[in-house]
């Protein structure tokens, strides 16, 4: 199976080098910056499963594409979804199955009208990881997990010959016939933490402390509302593990959101807040915190972008 892995972040380099430590014939899709990155130092991951050094990892630019490819491996930002599809586009042929780890569904709904619906599957990553100020990715907890299926729940023979490779790497491989129910169930996940985080600008251990646990919680019944009216209910299981971390004394864990909103950065607000929120329809009559939380999203970009543009004749002045 040929596989190619596009960007070598935290998702797609820990999981795309672990494939290619098993021996899989897998290159990375990157940009410039990334590839000379990785041309010059390899890549490297630091993990509680064990370290890996790759020194030459095969690497093509988007224009370098000469061939397609059996499964497509999608793990970019949200906000980065449009470009990422034009670089990798040339990579898709007939049989191409496409497996993007995005949160959310709104990248479904994309992918599926760009390349059909029989090329996309569903996926998601459960694994905490960074890069550090080197590219080295570092893996943060023991969790390493990737699930996918197809999204009408078959157990077809590319899920099942993806799971055959996957199976050789060291990673936890989980193919399910109910892929979008797991994608329902992350995604409230991430929108209730997302959502407490940023809005509280604090940590989940942080807003414990202040005794705001009930605003995690109250977030949670939110999102939980908009999934059950879309036909997922979370299990009850998924919402205690859920309950449990959004309201763990002393936790450090914020939301990736949180720091992107920390460090300036452009945000995936509108994918993970703003796109299930729109999936309520009339189910959100009583949903008060995730609309908030949204808002004071919306207004952060508002106000990067402002500054953007005002440091804009700046900029050119000095050059």
């Amino acid at each position: 199976m040929r596989i190619l892995v596009v960007g070598a972040g935290a998702l797609g380099g820990y999981f795309g080098g672990r494939l290619l430590q098993a021996g899989q014939d897998l290159t990375f899709l990157l940009r410039p910056r990334r590839a000379a990155q990785l041309a010059a130092g390899g890549l490297r991951i630091h993990s509680p499963a064990g370290n890996a050094h790759l020194p030459s990892p095969p690497v093509l630019l988007a224009h370098q594409i000469r061939s397609t490819y059996d499964l497509v491996i999608v793990g970019c930002k949200a906000y980065d979804l449009e470009g990422t599809i034009a670089a990798f586009a040339p990579a898709v042929g007939p049989g191409t199955a496409i497996l993007p780890l995005l949160n959310g569904l709104r990248h479904l709904d994309r992918l599926t009208e760009r390349f059909g619906y029989r090329h996309v599957l569903g996926g998601l990553g459960v694994i905490s990881a960074a890069l550090d100020d080197s590219g080295d990715v570092v893996q943060l907890s023991r969790d390493h997990t990737l699930a996918f299926g197809e999204l009408d729940g078959e157990r077809s023979a590319r899920s099942e010959a993806i799971a055959a490779a996957f199976a050789t790497a060291n990673f936890e491989s989980r193919p399910t016939d109910r892929i979008l129910q797991s994608m329902w169930e992350k995604w409230v996940h991430i929108a209730t933490l997302a959502g407490a985080t940023s809005l509280m600008r604090a940590s989940v251990g942080d807003i414990a402390q202040a005794g705001a646990q009930d605003v995690a919680l109250e977030l949670l019944n939110e999102c939980s509302r908009i999934a059950a009216h879309n036909g997922f209910p979370p299990s009850p299981e998924a919402l205690g593990r859920t309950r449990a971390t959004v309201t763990a004394p002393g936790s450090a864990l914020t939301a990736s959101l949180l720091k992107d909103i920390e460090r300036g950065a452009p945000t995936e607000g509108d994918h993970i807040l703003g796109d299930l929120l729109r999936r309520g329809r009339w189910s959100t009559a009583d949903t008060v915190l995730l609309p908030l939380a949204y808002a004071q999203l919306r207004s952060y970009e508002a106000r990067r972008s402002r500054e953007a543009a005002e440091a804009a004749p700046a900029q050119r002045l000095v050059a």
